[in-house]
Protein backbone atom coordinates (compact mmCIF):
# COMPACT_ATOMS: atom_id res chain seq x y z
CA UNK A 1 0.00 0.00 0.00
CA UNK A 2 2.51 2.66 0.81
CA UNK A 3 4.84 1.47 -1.68
CA UNK A 4 2.10 2.10 -4.21
CA UNK A 5 1.28 5.62 -2.78
CA UNK A 6 4.94 6.43 -2.94
CA UNK A 7 5.20 4.90 -6.12
CA UNK A 8 1.92 7.32 -7.42
CA UNK A 9 3.92 10.39 -5.44
CA UNK A 10 7.18 9.41 -7.19
CA UNK A 11 5.62 9.37 -10.85
CA UNK A 12 3.66 12.53 -10.26
CA UNK A 13 6.65 14.68 -8.91
CA UNK A 14 8.04 13.29 -12.03
CA UNK A 15 5.41 14.04 -14.82
CA UNK A 16 5.29 17.52 -12.72
CA UNK A 17 8.61 18.39 -13.19
CA UNK A 18 8.70 17.49 -17.06
CA UNK A 19 5.68 19.22 -17.49
CA UNK A 20 7.42 22.67 -15.76
CA UNK A 21 10.75 22.01 -17.63
CA UNK A 22 9.11 22.02 -21.32
CA UNK A 23 6.68 25.19 -20.57
CA UNK A 24 9.62 26.67 -19.35
CA UNK A 25 11.71 25.28 -22.34
CA UNK A 26 9.06 25.93 -25.03
CA UNK A 27 8.24 29.51 -23.75
CA UNK A 28 11.76 30.54 -23.79
CA UNK A 29 12.48 28.79 -27.34
CA UNK A 30 9.66 31.13 -28.51
CA UNK A 31 10.70 33.87 -26.79
CA UNK A 32 14.06 33.77 -28.53
CA UNK A 33 12.74 33.62 -31.56
CA UNK A 34 12.47 37.38 -31.94
CA UNK A 35 8.97 36.81 -34.00
CA UNK A 36 6.39 39.67 -33.68
CA UNK A 37 5.60 40.10 -30.08
CA UNK A 38 1.44 39.32 -31.18
CA UNK A 39 2.45 36.38 -32.26
CA UNK A 40 4.70 35.70 -29.21
CA UNK A 41 2.12 36.31 -27.02
CA UNK A 42 -0.43 34.36 -28.64
CA UNK A 43 1.99 31.16 -28.43
CA UNK A 44 2.96 31.56 -25.08
CA UNK A 45 -0.71 32.16 -23.68
CA UNK A 46 -1.72 28.89 -25.77
CA UNK A 47 0.88 26.56 -23.79
CA UNK A 48 -0.08 28.81 -20.44
CA UNK A 49 -3.80 27.72 -20.93
CA UNK A 50 -3.12 23.99 -22.37
CA UNK A 51 0.40 23.00 -22.25
CA UNK A 52 0.40 19.61 -23.42
CA UNK A 53 -1.77 20.44 -26.02
CA UNK A 54 -0.07 23.75 -27.09
CA UNK A 55 3.37 21.92 -26.46
CA UNK A 56 2.25 19.86 -29.36
CA UNK A 57 0.23 22.36 -31.69
CA UNK A 58 3.60 24.79 -31.48
CA UNK A 59 5.64 22.21 -32.98
CA UNK A 60 3.54 21.40 -35.45
CA UNK A 61 2.35 24.75 -36.59
CA UNK A 62 4.66 27.40 -34.76
CA UNK A 63 8.02 26.81 -35.28
CA UNK A 64 9.33 29.74 -37.47
CA UNK A 65 10.59 28.49 -40.72
CA UNK A 66 11.91 31.70 -41.61
CA UNK A 67 14.31 32.21 -38.82
CA UNK A 68 14.95 28.03 -38.81
CA UNK A 69 15.15 27.33 -42.66
CA UNK A 70 14.25 23.59 -43.95
CA UNK A 71 17.01 23.20 -44.85
CA UNK A 72 15.91 21.02 -47.94
CA UNK A 73 14.13 24.23 -49.27
CA UNK A 74 16.96 26.35 -48.99
CA UNK A 75 19.42 24.25 -50.06
CA UNK A 76 18.13 23.33 -53.39
CA UNK A 77 16.05 26.78 -53.80
CA UNK A 78 19.49 28.13 -54.03
CA UNK A 79 21.16 25.42 -55.97
CA UNK A 80 18.06 26.08 -58.75
CA UNK A 81 18.97 30.19 -58.79
CA UNK A 82 22.81 28.76 -59.13
CA UNK A 83 21.60 26.38 -61.98
CA UNK A 84 19.26 29.21 -63.65
CA UNK A 85 22.27 31.67 -63.28
CA UNK A 86 23.96 29.49 -66.46
CA UNK A 87 21.15 29.70 -68.31
CA UNK A 88 20.61 32.53 -71.10
CA UNK A 89 16.95 33.07 -70.15
CA UNK A 90 18.12 33.92 -66.45
CA UNK A 91 20.65 36.50 -67.93
CA UNK A 92 17.81 37.60 -70.23
CA UNK A 93 15.35 38.34 -67.49
CA UNK A 94 18.00 39.97 -65.10
CA UNK A 95 19.22 42.25 -67.87
CA UNK A 96 14.94 42.56 -68.35
CA UNK A 97 14.39 43.70 -64.68
CA UNK A 98 17.57 46.52 -64.54
CA UNK A 99 16.38 48.18 -67.97
CA UNK A 100 12.51 48.30 -66.58
CA UNK A 101 13.76 49.61 -63.29
CA UNK A 102 15.51 52.36 -65.37
CA UNK A 103 12.64 52.95 -67.37
CA UNK A 104 10.49 53.61 -63.74
CA UNK A 105 12.96 55.28 -62.30
CA UNK A 106 13.28 57.96 -64.97
CA UNK A 107 9.61 57.69 -65.25
CA UNK A 108 9.51 56.21 -68.63
CA UNK A 109 6.80 54.62 -70.12
CA UNK A 110 7.50 50.72 -70.47
CA UNK A 111 5.36 50.71 -73.18
CA UNK A 112 4.85 53.20 -76.07
CA UNK A 113 1.51 55.28 -75.70
CA UNK A 114 1.03 53.84 -72.29
CA UNK A 115 1.44 55.33 -69.32
CA UNK A 116 1.08 53.98 -65.52
CA UNK A 117 -0.44 55.95 -62.94
CA UNK A 118 2.09 56.71 -59.74
CA UNK A 119 0.30 53.57 -57.53
CA UNK A 120 1.18 51.43 -60.36
CA UNK A 121 4.28 52.46 -61.26
CA UNK A 122 5.22 52.34 -57.42
CA UNK A 123 3.98 48.49 -57.41
CA UNK A 124 6.18 47.65 -60.20
CA UNK A 125 9.26 48.83 -58.71
CA UNK A 126 8.81 47.15 -55.32
CA UNK A 127 7.60 43.50 -57.25
CA UNK A 128 10.70 43.64 -59.61
CA UNK A 129 13.11 44.20 -56.40
CA UNK A 130 11.63 41.52 -53.66
CA UNK A 131 10.31 38.97 -56.13
CA UNK A 132 12.76 38.80 -59.30
CA UNK A 133 8.92 39.05 -61.66
CA UNK A 134 9.55 41.25 -64.63
CA UNK A 135 6.38 43.64 -66.23
CA UNK A 136 5.66 41.27 -69.01
CA UNK A 137 4.17 43.12 -71.87
CA UNK A 138 2.51 40.64 -74.44
CA UNK A 139 -0.48 38.42 -72.50
CA UNK A 140 -4.00 37.83 -73.79
CA UNK A 141 -6.18 37.58 -70.44
CA UNK A 142 -9.25 35.94 -69.72
CA UNK A 143 -11.18 36.39 -66.08
CA UNK A 144 -13.36 33.85 -64.77
CA UNK A 145 -15.77 34.69 -61.83
CA UNK A 146 -16.70 31.24 -60.83
CA UNK A 147 -15.47 27.26 -61.19
CA UNK A 148 -17.45 26.16 -64.06
CA UNK A 149 -16.39 28.25 -66.53
CA UNK A 150 -12.97 27.70 -65.42
CA UNK A 151 -12.65 24.21 -65.71
CA UNK A 152 -14.29 24.10 -69.34
CA UNK A 153 -11.45 26.30 -70.90
CA UNK A 154 -8.50 24.12 -68.64
CA UNK A 155 -10.02 20.56 -69.91
CA UNK A 156 -10.41 22.84 -73.19
CA UNK A 157 -6.89 23.78 -73.14
CA UNK A 158 -5.43 20.26 -71.85
CA UNK A 159 -7.16 18.41 -74.65
CA UNK A 160 -5.15 20.58 -76.91
CA UNK A 161 -2.06 20.21 -75.25
CA UNK A 162 1.00 19.67 -77.82
CA UNK A 163 4.56 18.85 -75.29
CA UNK A 164 3.79 19.38 -71.81
CA UNK A 165 1.14 20.37 -68.75
CA UNK A 166 2.08 21.34 -65.25
CA UNK A 167 -0.52 21.58 -62.86
CA UNK A 168 0.07 22.42 -59.15
CA UNK A 169 -2.61 22.43 -56.86
CA UNK A 170 -3.42 23.32 -52.82
CA UNK A 171 -7.20 20.82 -53.30
CA UNK A 172 -7.64 18.18 -55.53
CA UNK A 173 -10.96 16.11 -54.26
CA UNK A 174 -11.70 13.11 -56.01
CA UNK A 175 -15.44 13.84 -57.69
CA UNK A 176 -16.76 14.72 -61.10
CA UNK A 177 -14.34 17.74 -61.48
CA UNK A 178 -11.24 15.51 -59.80
CA UNK A 179 -12.23 12.72 -62.33
CA UNK A 180 -12.43 14.93 -64.84
CA UNK A 181 -9.53 16.81 -65.08
CA UNK A 182 -7.83 13.36 -64.27
CA UNK A 183 -9.42 11.52 -67.41
CA UNK A 184 -8.15 14.25 -69.63
CA UNK A 185 -4.38 14.18 -67.61
CA UNK A 186 -4.25 10.61 -68.85
CA UNK A 187 -5.37 11.16 -72.07
CA UNK A 188 -2.68 13.42 -72.87
CA UNK A 189 -0.30 11.12 -71.30
CA UNK A 190 -0.74 8.15 -73.56
CA UNK A 191 -0.32 10.97 -76.28
CA UNK A 192 2.97 11.59 -75.25
CA UNK A 193 2.55 14.57 -73.42
CA UNK A 194 4.47 15.33 -70.54
CA UNK A 195 2.27 15.60 -67.64
CA UNK A 196 3.53 16.54 -64.29
CA UNK A 197 0.46 16.85 -60.88
CA UNK A 198 2.49 18.90 -57.65
CA UNK A 199 -0.18 18.65 -54.74
CA UNK A 200 0.18 19.82 -51.34
CA UNK A 201 -0.43 17.04 -49.37
CA UNK A 202 -2.35 18.66 -46.17
CA UNK A 203 -4.96 20.28 -48.44
CA UNK A 204 -5.42 16.91 -50.57
CA UNK A 205 -5.28 14.22 -47.61
CA UNK A 206 -8.82 13.17 -48.78
CA UNK A 207 -6.56 11.43 -51.72
CA UNK A 208 -3.69 10.34 -49.55
CA UNK A 209 -5.65 8.92 -46.71
CA UNK A 210 -9.22 7.62 -48.42
CA UNK A 211 -8.47 7.73 -52.14
CA UNK A 212 -4.89 6.84 -52.98
CA UNK A 213 -6.13 5.00 -56.31
CA UNK A 214 -6.73 8.62 -57.39
CA UNK A 215 -2.62 9.23 -58.05
CA UNK A 216 -2.10 5.21 -58.43
CA UNK A 217 -4.65 5.51 -61.89
CA UNK A 218 -2.15 8.81 -62.87
CA UNK A 219 0.90 7.65 -62.18
CA UNK A 220 0.07 3.91 -64.00
CA UNK A 221 -0.48 5.92 -67.39
CA UNK A 222 2.70 7.48 -67.16
CA UNK A 223 2.13 11.09 -65.32
CA UNK A 224 4.80 12.17 -62.37
CA UNK A 225 3.04 12.96 -59.34
CA UNK A 226 4.76 14.16 -56.43
CA UNK A 227 3.86 15.65 -53.11
CA UNK A 228 5.16 19.48 -51.59
CA UNK A 229 7.06 18.93 -48.36
CA UNK A 230 5.50 15.29 -47.63
CA UNK A 231 5.00 14.87 -44.29
CA UNK A 232 6.57 11.84 -42.88
CA UNK A 233 6.80 11.09 -38.87
CA UNK A 234 9.25 11.95 -36.97
CA UNK A 235 9.83 15.12 -39.19
CA UNK A 236 6.31 16.00 -39.70
CA UNK A 237 6.51 19.03 -37.26
CA UNK A 238 8.30 20.83 -38.98
CA UNK A 239 6.55 20.77 -42.58
CA UNK A 240 2.93 20.36 -41.91
CA UNK A 241 2.60 24.42 -40.94
CA UNK A 242 3.86 25.69 -43.99
CA UNK A 243 1.47 24.44 -46.80
CA UNK A 244 1.80 25.41 -51.09
CA UNK A 245 -1.53 27.07 -51.20
CA UNK A 246 -0.86 27.86 -54.59
CA UNK A 247 -3.14 26.91 -57.83
CA UNK A 248 -1.31 27.17 -60.63
CA UNK A 249 -1.83 24.95 -64.59
CA UNK A 250 0.60 25.74 -67.41
CA UNK A 251 0.10 24.65 -70.40
CA UNK A 252 2.84 24.38 -73.18
CA UNK A 253 4.47 26.41 -71.38
CA UNK A 254 2.32 29.48 -72.99
CA UNK A 255 -0.96 29.33 -71.30
CA UNK A 256 -1.34 29.61 -67.69
CA UNK A 257 -4.18 29.93 -65.23
CA UNK A 258 -3.77 31.25 -61.41
CA UNK A 259 -6.24 32.14 -58.87
CA UNK A 260 -8.46 30.69 -56.55
CA UNK A 261 -10.31 27.65 -57.46
CA UNK A 262 -8.85 25.00 -56.43
CA UNK A 263 -10.17 21.04 -57.94
CA UNK A 264 -13.35 20.42 -56.26
CA UNK A 265 -16.96 19.85 -56.59
CA UNK A 266 -17.56 22.38 -54.44
CA UNK A 267 -16.11 25.04 -57.03
CA UNK A 268 -18.55 24.20 -59.33
CA UNK A 269 -21.13 25.24 -57.24
CA UNK A 270 -22.25 21.38 -56.18
CA UNK A 271 -21.88 21.57 -52.25
CA UNK A 272 -25.11 21.74 -50.71
CA UNK A 273 -23.62 23.56 -47.50
CA UNK A 274 -22.43 26.02 -49.89
CA UNK A 275 -24.72 26.15 -52.88
CA UNK A 276 -22.84 28.81 -55.27
CA UNK A 277 -18.99 29.44 -54.97
CA UNK A 278 -17.74 32.99 -55.85
CA UNK A 279 -14.12 32.83 -56.99
CA UNK A 280 -11.57 34.45 -59.48
CA UNK A 281 -9.46 32.69 -61.62
CA UNK A 282 -7.69 33.98 -64.94
CA UNK A 283 -5.97 32.09 -68.08
CA UNK A 284 -2.94 33.61 -69.74
CA UNK A 285 -2.09 33.91 -73.14
CA UNK A 286 1.22 35.18 -73.40
CA UNK A 287 4.70 35.78 -71.39
CA UNK A 288 3.14 35.92 -68.07
CA UNK A 289 2.69 32.25 -68.13
CA UNK A 290 6.46 32.02 -68.19
CA UNK A 291 6.48 33.58 -64.91
CA UNK A 292 4.16 30.56 -64.00
CA UNK A 293 6.06 27.84 -65.79
CA UNK A 294 9.10 29.24 -63.73
CA UNK A 295 7.64 28.88 -60.14
CA UNK A 296 6.24 25.32 -61.03
CA UNK A 297 10.19 24.58 -62.11
CA UNK A 298 11.31 25.75 -58.81
CA UNK A 299 8.50 23.83 -56.84
CA UNK A 300 9.45 20.48 -58.74
CA UNK A 301 13.42 21.12 -58.07
CA UNK A 302 12.22 21.56 -54.58
CA UNK A 303 9.64 18.65 -54.07
CA UNK A 304 11.79 16.14 -56.49
CA UNK A 305 15.80 17.75 -56.85
CA UNK A 306 14.76 17.23 -61.06
CA UNK A 307 15.93 20.15 -63.18
CA UNK A 308 13.39 20.68 -65.83
CA UNK A 309 15.78 21.98 -68.49
CA UNK A 310 13.33 22.09 -71.41
CA UNK A 311 11.58 25.49 -72.35
CA UNK A 312 8.28 23.37 -73.44
CA UNK A 313 7.53 27.10 -75.21
CA UNK A 314 6.60 27.52 -78.71
CA UNK A 315 5.11 31.33 -78.09
CA UNK A 316 4.66 33.47 -81.46
CA UNK A 317 4.46 36.81 -80.13
CA UNK A 318 2.58 37.75 -83.25
CA UNK A 319 -0.46 35.43 -82.69
CA UNK A 320 -1.08 37.67 -79.39
CA UNK A 321 -3.45 40.65 -79.86
CA UNK A 322 -3.52 41.87 -75.98
CA UNK A 323 -0.99 44.11 -74.95
CA UNK A 324 -1.65 43.72 -71.24
CA UNK A 325 1.00 44.35 -68.35
CA UNK A 326 1.11 41.37 -66.10
CA UNK A 327 3.79 40.60 -63.48
CA UNK A 328 3.60 37.27 -61.29
CA UNK A 329 4.69 37.45 -57.99
CA UNK A 330 5.13 34.54 -55.58
CA UNK A 331 5.85 34.69 -52.05
CA UNK A 332 6.34 31.99 -49.17
CA UNK A 333 8.34 31.27 -45.86
CA UNK A 334 12.12 30.34 -47.84
CA UNK A 335 11.97 33.70 -49.62
CA UNK A 336 13.71 36.91 -48.49
CA UNK A 337 10.97 39.48 -48.35
CA UNK A 338 7.09 38.95 -47.79
CA UNK A 339 6.80 39.98 -51.42
CA UNK A 340 2.70 39.84 -51.92
CA UNK A 341 1.87 41.99 -48.96
CA UNK A 342 4.73 44.40 -49.53
CA UNK A 343 3.27 44.53 -52.74
CA UNK A 344 -0.61 45.09 -51.11
CA UNK A 345 0.84 48.03 -48.46
CA UNK A 346 1.96 49.71 -51.45
CA UNK A 347 -1.22 49.50 -53.29
CA UNK A 348 -3.28 50.73 -50.39
CA UNK A 349 -1.23 53.41 -48.85
CA UNK A 350 -0.83 54.96 -52.00
CA UNK A 351 -4.15 54.87 -53.43
CA UNK A 352 -5.40 57.84 -54.56
CA UNK A 353 -9.64 56.43 -55.47
CA UNK A 354 -10.62 53.39 -54.11
CA UNK A 355 -9.57 49.77 -52.83
CA UNK A 356 -12.02 47.26 -53.16
CA UNK A 357 -10.57 43.97 -51.80
CA UNK A 358 -12.24 40.36 -51.97
CA UNK A 359 -11.07 38.25 -49.10
CA UNK A 360 -12.80 34.50 -47.40
CA UNK A 361 -10.73 35.45 -44.25
CA UNK A 362 -9.68 38.92 -42.90
CA UNK A 363 -7.19 38.87 -40.07
CA UNK A 364 -4.74 41.65 -41.11
CA UNK A 365 -1.46 42.38 -39.35
CA UNK A 366 -1.11 45.13 -37.63
CA UNK A 367 0.91 46.72 -40.53
CA UNK A 368 -1.95 45.93 -43.24
CA UNK A 369 -4.50 47.34 -40.74
CA UNK A 370 -3.15 50.58 -40.21
CA UNK A 371 -2.77 50.61 -44.16
CA UNK A 372 -6.40 50.34 -44.76
CA UNK A 373 -7.49 52.38 -41.98
CA UNK A 374 -5.06 55.12 -43.56
CA UNK A 375 -6.01 54.97 -46.44
CA UNK A 376 -9.94 55.42 -45.19
CA UNK A 377 -9.06 58.20 -43.30
CA UNK A 378 -6.86 59.83 -46.39
CA UNK A 379 -10.75 59.88 -48.03
CA UNK A 380 -9.66 56.86 -50.56
CA UNK A 381 -13.28 54.77 -51.06
CA UNK A 382 -12.37 51.41 -49.26
CA UNK A 383 -14.79 48.60 -49.40
CA UNK A 384 -13.90 45.03 -47.93
CA UNK A 385 -16.59 42.08 -49.69
CA UNK A 386 -16.51 38.97 -47.13
CA UNK A 387 -18.66 35.71 -46.80
CA UNK A 388 -21.43 35.86 -44.73
CA UNK A 389 -20.92 31.78 -44.03
CA UNK A 390 -17.66 30.17 -43.15
CA UNK A 391 -15.49 27.39 -43.87
CA UNK A 392 -13.30 27.92 -40.99
CA UNK A 393 -15.45 28.92 -37.86
CA UNK A 394 -12.35 30.03 -35.54
CA UNK A 395 -10.81 32.12 -38.48
CA UNK A 396 -14.21 33.78 -39.80
CA UNK A 397 -15.17 34.72 -35.56
CA UNK A 398 -11.88 36.38 -35.46
CA UNK A 399 -12.22 37.88 -38.92
CA UNK A 400 -15.37 40.55 -37.37
CA UNK A 401 -13.39 41.65 -34.95
CA UNK A 402 -11.22 43.13 -37.39
CA UNK A 403 -14.37 45.27 -38.96
CA UNK A 404 -15.04 47.75 -36.06
CA UNK A 405 -11.12 49.52 -36.82
CA UNK A 406 -12.77 49.67 -40.84
CA UNK A 407 -16.29 50.66 -39.59
CA UNK A 408 -15.37 53.24 -37.37
CA UNK A 409 -12.46 54.68 -40.04
CA UNK A 410 -15.03 55.25 -42.23
CA UNK A 411 -14.83 51.70 -44.79
CA UNK A 412 -17.13 49.75 -45.66
CA UNK A 413 -18.07 45.93 -45.34
CA UNK A 414 -20.56 43.45 -47.39
CA UNK A 415 -21.41 40.36 -46.69
CA UNK A 416 -21.93 38.21 -49.33
CA UNK A 417 -25.57 36.26 -49.23
CA UNK A 418 -25.52 34.50 -52.86
CA UNK A 419 -23.53 31.46 -51.37
CA UNK A 420 -19.59 31.43 -50.53
CA UNK A 421 -17.45 33.73 -51.12
CA UNK A 422 -13.59 32.12 -52.13
CA UNK A 423 -12.30 34.91 -54.61
CA UNK A 424 -8.84 36.44 -53.30
CA UNK A 425 -8.69 40.25 -55.61
CA UNK A 426 -7.71 43.55 -54.65
CA UNK A 427 -8.62 46.10 -57.10
CA UNK A 428 -6.87 49.60 -56.71
CA UNK A 429 -7.72 53.04 -58.30
CA UNK A 430 -7.98 52.69 -62.14
CA UNK A 431 -4.95 50.44 -63.58
CA UNK A 432 -4.12 47.83 -61.14
CA UNK A 433 -5.99 44.90 -59.77
CA UNK A 434 -4.12 41.36 -58.33
CA UNK A 435 -5.85 38.08 -58.70
CA UNK A 436 -4.20 35.01 -57.28
CA UNK A 437 -4.26 32.84 -54.34
CA UNK A 438 -3.36 35.47 -51.16
CA UNK A 439 -6.07 35.93 -48.74
CA UNK A 440 -5.62 38.99 -46.59
CA UNK A 441 -4.80 37.25 -43.68
CA UNK A 442 -1.18 36.12 -41.62
CA UNK A 443 -1.12 32.89 -42.91
CA UNK A 444 -1.40 34.03 -46.97
CA UNK A 445 1.03 36.56 -45.82
CA UNK A 446 3.69 34.72 -43.93
CA UNK A 447 3.45 30.94 -43.83
CA UNK A 448 2.06 29.36 -46.66
CA UNK A 449 3.51 29.52 -50.51
CA UNK A 450 1.30 31.71 -52.16
CA UNK A 451 1.38 33.08 -55.80
CA UNK A 452 -0.62 36.12 -57.22
CA UNK A 453 -0.86 38.01 -60.40
CA UNK A 454 -0.74 41.91 -60.87
CA UNK A 455 -2.53 43.41 -63.62
CA UNK A 456 -1.50 46.75 -64.99
CA UNK A 457 -4.49 47.75 -67.34
CA UNK A 458 -7.38 49.53 -67.09
CA UNK A 459 -9.99 47.75 -68.96
CA UNK A 460 -9.17 44.79 -66.65
CA UNK A 461 -9.51 46.62 -63.94
CA UNK A 462 -12.90 47.97 -65.51
CA UNK A 463 -14.06 44.65 -65.71
CA UNK A 464 -13.32 43.81 -62.09
CA UNK A 465 -14.83 47.07 -61.18
CA UNK A 466 -18.16 45.87 -63.30
CA UNK A 467 -18.22 42.42 -61.09
CA UNK A 468 -17.68 43.75 -57.76
CA UNK A 469 -20.49 45.98 -58.22
CA UNK A 470 -22.64 42.97 -59.84
CA UNK A 471 -21.70 41.26 -56.17
CA UNK A 472 -22.40 44.29 -54.10
CA UNK A 473 -26.42 43.47 -54.92
CA UNK A 474 -25.54 40.04 -53.77
CA UNK A 475 -24.47 41.48 -50.12
CA UNK A 476 -25.84 43.30 -47.10
CA UNK A 477 -23.82 46.05 -45.88
CA UNK A 478 -22.56 45.22 -42.26
CA UNK A 479 -22.73 48.36 -40.67
CA UNK A 480 -20.49 49.42 -37.17
CA UNK A 481 -24.24 49.41 -35.34
CA UNK A 482 -24.90 45.65 -36.33
CA UNK A 483 -21.12 45.26 -35.09
CA UNK A 484 -22.05 46.93 -31.63
CA UNK A 485 -25.55 45.05 -31.81
CA UNK A 486 -23.79 41.73 -31.57
CA UNK A 487 -24.87 39.38 -28.91
CA UNK A 488 -22.83 38.89 -25.69
CA UNK A 489 -21.48 34.82 -26.99
CA UNK A 490 -20.66 36.27 -30.55
CA UNK A 491 -18.42 38.93 -28.86
CA UNK A 492 -16.81 36.46 -26.10
CA UNK A 493 -16.16 33.93 -29.35
CA UNK A 494 -14.65 36.36 -31.33
CA UNK A 495 -12.40 37.72 -28.98
CA UNK A 496 -11.35 34.63 -27.89
CA UNK A 497 -10.96 33.96 -31.46
CA UNK A 498 -8.89 36.76 -31.83
CA UNK A 499 -6.41 36.14 -29.33
CA UNK A 500 -5.17 33.54 -31.30
CA UNK A 501 -5.02 34.86 -34.65
CA UNK A 502 -1.52 35.71 -34.99
CA UNK A 503 -1.41 32.07 -35.31
CA UNK A 504 -4.46 31.34 -37.37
Amino acid sequence: MMSSIIGQYSFTNVFGGLMILSIITSGLIIFLENRDPSRTLAWLLLIYIQPIIGIIIYLIFGQNIRKNKIRRIDKVYKEYLEISKTKDIGIKIRNEIKNQLKLLKENKSLIDGFYHSEVSRKIMKINLNTSFAPITLKNDLTLFHEGISKFESLIKDIENAKRSINIEYFIIKKGEIGERLKNALIKKAKENVRVRVLYDEGGCWRLVLLHQKYFRDMIKAGIEVKPFLPSRLPFMARKLNYRNHRKIAVIDGNIGYVGGINVGDEYCHKSPRFGFWRDTHMRIYGKASEGLNTIFITDWYIATGEVITEREVDLDINDIKGTIPIQIISSGPDTKWESIKQAFFTAITNAKKCVYIYTPYFVPDEAMLSALKNAILSGVDVKIMFPSISDHRIVHKASYTYFEDILRSGGKIYLYKKGFLHSKTVIVDDDMASVGTTNMDVRSFNINFEVNGFIYDTRTVDELKVQYLKDLQDCVEFTYQDYKDRSILEKIQGSAARLFSPIL
